[in-house]
């Protein structure tokens, strides 16, 4: 589950899911529900494949959504399904999606760049939540 809300100038992404690898996929639906307008209309026609490492959850759901930010800024890939896999320190993530297509996607946020600002992976009996700033 993920909810997008107004921060200042920017917007902020609350997620929960489950487990922690479901908390990444569920922060990738969330990044790509802020670009697109209808994600569910993404289809599943390329994969990608990310692999990060780092030394707490907060920094690698900064990394993991940095990647895909990047994915979509240079091969113009929006993406809608996500598997992700912990392996200790590291991160296997699978993004897929398809290319930008005008006719069927309206995109309606440019996000810049993730930021650090306010930051936060926490897990507990429930569950795991995180949030992110997006710099739009």
């Amino acid at each position: 589950m993920y909810e997008v809300f107004e921060h200042t100038a920017d917007l902020g992404l609350h997620v929960e899911a489950p487990t922690l690898e479901g908390l990444f996929a569920e922060a990738g639906r969330a990044l790509f529900s802020v670009i697109v307008e209808e994600l569910d209309a993404v289809e599943p026609r390329t994969t990608r494949e990310v692999r990060l490492e780092g030394p707490s959850e907060d920094y690698l759901l900064f990394d993991w959504l940095t990647e895909l930010l990047y994915l979509f800024e240079r091969e113009h890939l929006l993406f809608a399904r996500f598997e992700v896999r912990r392996d200790g320190d590291r991160l296997i993530g699978r993004a897929s999606g398809e290319g930008v297509d005008p006719e069927r996607h309206h995109l309606t946020h440019e996000v810049k760049a993730i930021t650090y600002h306010g930051l936060f992976v926490e897990g507990g009996p429930a569950g795991f939540a995180a949030e992110v700033i997006l710099d739009i």
